[in-house]
């Protein structure tokens, strides 16, 4: 067996065609912490509260445990292969082309959509200032006014990363430090005079049951909130020492993150005055509740803190734009190193900035900015696309434990291989519980990424190009029945579908589906030869430019 040695990169390379590794272990925690930090938290607690009554902490807590899970597998994947766009590349070393492709297309889904969401939020927020009152429409689409602003945010994200990495890493660091200060201030201070811990009964604990528990982690924003941690593998071209920093980036940001959520959710329950829900936690309503957490302080006394907090919902969402505007380059990046996108998005200017994956991440944001669905109905759709290109971690995981056992992992997930299937069906579960709605939706999303990526890798394949891709079939064959099977059983469970299958029976289905899954995949992945083959030509092509 061949061993694959990536040995630490230079702190810096001169100008050329390549990424160029000037990131460290702060810039790499601090893009993964400035990602988890974004709207999720201007909006989370309230939104979770109304889903699930003050048990909206024990979805909290699921929803953590779920991420850790996921995060553990990628921090070890992050050490073993520390190329950009990680989280794009991993199922095709592990299965060839076409669930290379496919995981690709989800990374890149979930990447692009997250910077105009998050300028959405900036601008849901300003409409406490008169001047932005024109901004929004009543159900939350863009007016022409807003239309235009959003196009001039979105620009500026794609202005501060042309001008490379490091200034993106010293731009994000600053931001997050002001990210991280601003709940945790709002944590203490508005707990300090406003803790009513009858909150947790008054109404009742759980008055949704378990139904309205599961549903909030994905519906209401906490899985979203969570997600960002793989922003450090998705750097990982650019790191001055990935194989230290990778998991501790990946790892630190999770918990920095799940502490601060818990906290917030806890906090924004006892401070709110009864009669708030008095008529029930789904009719929540108290003045400024479109900002809830501004609103909240202005409620208690704390006008000077609810100016804080509305300056915050520009900074936040901000910086998680930008770091986000960043990661859906370095994914197509990824995917054109690969052969699944022209190679025009692997070219980097003299900053080894990739430039025309930065442009089509504005081109992508502008056409979110049409009169689509507003922030809130939006983020069942892109945590189930996240959990989608999350799940690929822990499948390829199985395949790199059976198959390259003896690959240098500068960190080794304890029971990795209980944790890794473990991963799988919690990943599936979340996908799940966003319901039928949403997932039809990405069911037609997912159709387009086919008919795009499918569309080159046939041309590349016909003219013979140095660049096609290699598609394996057999090695994917599972993947048409995951991806089926998954929307059958979301359309016959009781998660907006048609309630044939009643709550915890369809959770016993897909633990049982996914399980089959994983098993299966591992069986027919691609042998060691392949993946040691594909690892190797990623180590040549990715090699940074002197």
């Amino acid at each position: 067996m061949v061993k694959l040695d990536h040995a630490p990169p230079p702190t810096s390379t001169k100008e050329g065609g390549g990424l160029r590794r000037d990131v460290g272990l702060i810039g790499l925690m601090w893009a993964s912490v400035g990602s988890i930090i974004g709207s999720g938290w201007l909006y989370g607690a309230k939104e979770a509260v109304v889903v699930a009554g003050p048990a909206a902490i024990i979805s909290w807590v699921i929803g953590a445990l779920a991420i850790i899970l996921l995060a553990l597998v990628h921090a070890e994947l992050g050490g073993m292969f520390p190329v950009a766009g990680g989280t794009a590349r991993y199922p095709h070393y592990a299965f060839g082309g076409v669930a290379g492709m496919s995981f690709g297309w989800f990374s890149w889904l979930q990447a692009a959509t997250v910077a105009p969401i998050e300028v959405e939020a900036m601008i849901g927020y300003a409409q406490h200032w008169k001047w932005a009152a024109s901004l929004q429409h009543t159900d939350g689409t863009l007016s022409t006014s807003g239309f235009t602003v959003a196009v001039l945010l979105m620009a500026l994200f794609v202005g501060v990363n042309f001008f490379g990495v490091r200034a993106l890493a010293h731009t994000n660091s600053a931001a997050t430090w002001w990210k991280i200060a601003v709940p945790l201030a709002a944590i203490f201070v508005i707990a300090a005079g406003n803790f009513h811990t009858a909150n947790f009964t008054s109404e009742g604990f759980a008055p949704f049951g378990a139904k309205g528990i599961l549903g909030a982690i994905s519906t209401s924003g906490i899985i979203f909130a969570l997600l960002g941690f793989e922003q450090a593998i998705q750097l990982a071209g650019e790191s001055r020492n990935p194989k230290r920093d990778l998991p501790r980036a990946t790892l630190g940001s999770v918990v920095i993150g799940a502490v601060i959520y818990v906290l917030l959710q806890v906090v924004f329950i006892v401070a709110l005055p009864h009669s708030s829900f008095a008529h029930g936690w789904n009719k929540l309503d108290f003045p400024g509740i479109s900002g809830p957490w501004a609103g909240l302080a202005t409620m208690v006394g704390l006008g000077w803190l609810g100016f804080v907090l509305y300056a915050d919902a520009i900074i936040s969402p901000g910086g998680t734009g930008l770091i986000y505007t960043t990661a859906t380059s370095r994914v197509s990046y990824g995917l054109a190193k690969n052969g699944y996108a022209p190679k025009l998005f692997a070219e980097t200017d003299k900053r080894g900035v990739p430039w025309f994956g930065l442009i089509i991440s504005f081109v992508t944001g502008v056409i979110c900015f049409l009169p689509f669905p507003s922030w809130h109905e939006l983020v069942g759709f892109i945590t189930s696309a996240s959990v989608l290109m999350y799940a690929g971690a822990p499948l390829a995981y199985g395949v790199f434990a059976d198959r390259l056992p003896n690959l240098e992992r500068p960190y080794r997930l304890p029971a990795g291989k209980l944790v890794s299937p473990l991963s799988f069906v919690v990943a599936n579960f979340i996908i799940y519980w966003a319901g039928w709605d949403t997932l039809w939706r990405l069911g037609c999303a997912i159709l387009i990424g086919y008919v795009l990526l499918g569309s080159y890798a046939w041309y590349a394949i016909r003219k013979n190009l140095p660049d096609a891709p290699r598609l394996d079939f057999r090695a994917a064959q599972w993947l048409p029945v995951y991806l089926l099977g998954l929307g059958g059983i979301s359309w016959l469970g009781g998660f907006g579908g048609n309630g044939t299958l009643p709550l915890w029976w369809d959770m016993l289905v897909i633990a049982v589906f996914s399980l089959a899954i994983y098993y299966w995949a591992k069986a027919t992945a691609s042998s060691s030869e392949e993946i040691e083959r594909s690892i190797e030509e990623v180590v040549v092509t990715d090699a940074p430019a002197h």
